[in-house]
């Protein structure tokens, strides 16, 4: 019995791979069968967070860079009404002082250089002579003191010219700190783009949808029942249009857009569906009161899951090019049922809901 169980021991020992063959296996499985690809989900969240967050960023960064642009331009203007003035009373002093060679030229002529008391003794009316001498007095002051004034006038305006091209100097070298800030951030909001848009790349090829990324949305107060599907953008391919990147005639209206673009529900309904694959990559559908549906398609990340309730204007997803896609766009329809083939015109649509394109 004991010598049976020790031959089965040994038996086993030998059926056992040697350690170093066990360690290989793997590596030669995945050799043989390549890369496993990353489980659906695996970074998206954490990409679609980034892209929000920049885009936010990239706004802020814009909106002070423009502050300190106007800014840096209201100085400029500042600067150069001031050199103007100044310039102006630069003139004026200039003129007076021509005025003073002036007069100190015709008492030199009418006095003929002699001595006041001569001037006196030789007049035909030393009254005439001293009233003469009394005015170019006056005049004399009046001038000095015109001169004297203008003086501390350019000086003051001299002193605020430094002062204000100082400040415009300053806000010339913060508008330039702003740009490098932005520009910074414009590229990592590109590679961060490119990356989200490589995993929905990834799950629209697999057609398995990551699921929604719940992103932090800043509330902001909508007073309208309706809006814009994104808030910035330009239209390109309208609805009906004709050419050869549909197999019939367009069915919706593009909004070119960046990707990581928020995507918003024109109004407040319930998400019908969340789906990736096909010709539209991955899409939400959302079902309104009055029995309408829209569509937001090519996206790169979903916000919403089915089933969710979506107020106006609430995230549902970033935009993208997956699918069948020539570049960074949203596809908004609006249909009569859920399905491709029931679409209206989205113009017309949101035109009649108050909303125009």
């Amino acid at each position: 019995m004991c010598s049976s169980r020790r031959h089965r021991r040994r038996v086993r020992r030998r059926r056992l791979p040697h350690p170093l063959l066990r360690a290989l296996v793997p590596v030669l499985l995945c050799a043989l069968l390549g890369p496993v690809p990353p489980a659906a989900g695996s970074e998206g969240p954490s990409a679609s967070a980034d892209v929000a967050r920049l885009y936010e960023e990239a706004s802020a960064a814009t909106a002070r860079y423009e502050e300190g642009r106007r800014a840096a331009g209201i100085q400029k203007k500042k600067v150069r009404k001031l050199d103007r003035l100044l310039a102006k009373e630069r003139r004026h002093v200039a003129v007076l002082h021509d005025d003073l060679g002036r007069m100190a030229s015709a008492q030199y002529r009418t006095g003929g250089g002699l001595p006041y008391t001569a001037q006196l003794l030789l007049a035909d009316s030393p009254d005439a002579v001293m009233r003469g001498r009394r005015a170019l007095w006056h005049a004399d002051l009046a001038v000095n003191s015109a001169v004297t004034k203008t003086r501390r006038a350019v000086a003051g305006l001299a002193a605020a010219k430094d002062r204000a091209d100082r400040a415009r100097r300053s806000l010339v070298r913060r508008t330039a700190r702003l740009a490098k800030l932005k520009r910074g951030i414009e590229r990592k909001l590109e590679t961060a783009r490119w990356t989200l848009q490589g995993e929905a790349d990834r799950s629209a090829a697999a057609g398995k949808c990551r699921g929604a990324v719940r992103l932090h949305q800043r509330r902001k107060p909508v007073t309208r029942a309706w809006v814009t599907p994104v808030e910035t953008y330009e239209l390109s391919a309208g609805f009906d249009s004709v050419g050869g990147r549909w197999s019939g005639r367009h069915t919706g209206q593009d909004f070119a857009v960046d990707i990581g673009a928020p995507v918003r529900s024109v109004g407040a309904g319930r998400v019908e569906s969340v789906s990736c694959g096909g010709g539209f990559g991955i899409e939400v559908v959302v079902r309104h009161k009055g029995g309408y549906f829209t569509q937001y398609a090519h996206l790169a990340a979903v916000t919403v899951d089915q089933g969710d309730r979506v107020r106006t204007g609430q995230w549902v997803g970033q935009a993208g090019t997956t699918g069948n896609s020539t570049g960074p766009h949203l596809h908004f329809e609006t249909r009569l049922t859920p399905h491709l083939g029931s679409g209206v015109d989205p113009r017309k649509w949101l035109a009649r809901r108050g909303v125009r394109l």
